[in-house]
């Protein structure tokens, strides 16, 4: 069965035997999806860096004794994405799904970052999302299907302190989605992108390290969510078509109201950061979450 339909609203109709391509599979929420669809009967294709994180991918995928292909890829250069395609795909036929979940961020101060933060950042988490896009896409319109989302962040959306390194490629990847989303979707391809807020991922605990204080007081008190829960709305939004896709109600409404509450939401935050300096003032500290 084919896993989209011609001529209606492209949709994930079945898992079964579908060839799903993730790059950063190997841990959080691609990690996560990769479980999901493979309980669903699909066939994984995991491109993620070569280390410990990989290993344990392959390992687990190997119990689950499905079809899928584990290939150590630096998504950061295009010639790695499209050898680790190319192999991938002579093992499993065609990309059906592609979800690009590789992303880094380094969150802190803009003057005390450095210039390698912001190239870095851009790097994996716009281009390592364009290059396996533009890898897949000329496949899927030559079979008129497939399935193409990428993940950016509540922070694509709007600025939030501290993350002049992160917003920007997430913006861009926002933006490349919108984007595809109006040429391929007349063309039998479904294009979603993804809005995360916190997930309780090894990448959130590395950035709680260098979270500036404000950064806590804006959001610092919300609970991060799961990453089978993030996964599970990805799942979902594929079956049902969507562009927008988010595990949360609050995060539909930012990303439906961003442009037009956006002094609404610089009110918020200049207060939280206000509140936040006047406890440091007073001696008192901005709790870290654990």
């Amino acid at each position: 069965m084919f896993p989209f339909s011609r001529g209606q609203s492209p949709h994930v109709q079945s898992w079964h035997g579908t060839h799903v391509v993730v790059t950063g599979g190997s841990s959080g929420i691609g990690r996560a999806f990769v479980r999901q669809v493979v309980r669903r009967g699909a066939t994984v294709s995991v491109l993620a860096l070569d280390d410990q994180d990989l290993a344990a991918t392959a390992a687990e995928l190997a119990i689950a004794e499905m079809p899928h292909q584990v290939v150590a890829t630096d998504v950061t250069d295009p010639g790695s994405v499209t050898s680790a395609l190319a192999r991938a795909t002579e093992a499993l036929g065609p990309c059906d799904v592609l979800l690009t979940s590789a992303g880094i961020a380094r969150p802190g101060y803009f003057e005390r970052l450095d210039d390698e933060v912001f190239r870095r950042t851009m790097e994996v988490d716009y281009f390592g999302t364009l290059y396996a896009v533009r890898a897949v896409v000329p496949s899927m319109l030559e079979r008129g299907r497939g399935s193409v989302v990428g993940i950016s962040s509540t922070a694509g959306l709007i600025g939030v302190f501290g993350y002049t390194a992160y917003s920007p490629p997430k913006f861009a990847v926002r933006g490349l989605l919108e984007v595809l989303r109006v040429e391929l979707a007349p063309r039998g391809i479904h294009v979603g992108c993804v809005y995360p807020p916190d997930t309780d991922t090894p990448q959130l605990a590395y950035e709680n390290q260098y979270k500036p204080r404000e950064t806590f007081a804006i959001s610092g008190a919300i609970r991060p969510f799961t990453p089978d829960r993030v996964a599970a709305s990805i799942v979902t939004g594929m079956e049902h078509g969507r562009f927008l896709i988010t595990p949360d109600w609050q995060g539909q409404v930012v990303a439906r109201t961003a442009g037009l509450a956006r002094e609404a939401w610089f009110a918020y935050f200049d207060a939280r950061v206000r509140a936040s300096h006047r406890s440091s003032h007073s001696g008192h500290t901005t709790r870290v979450p654990k």
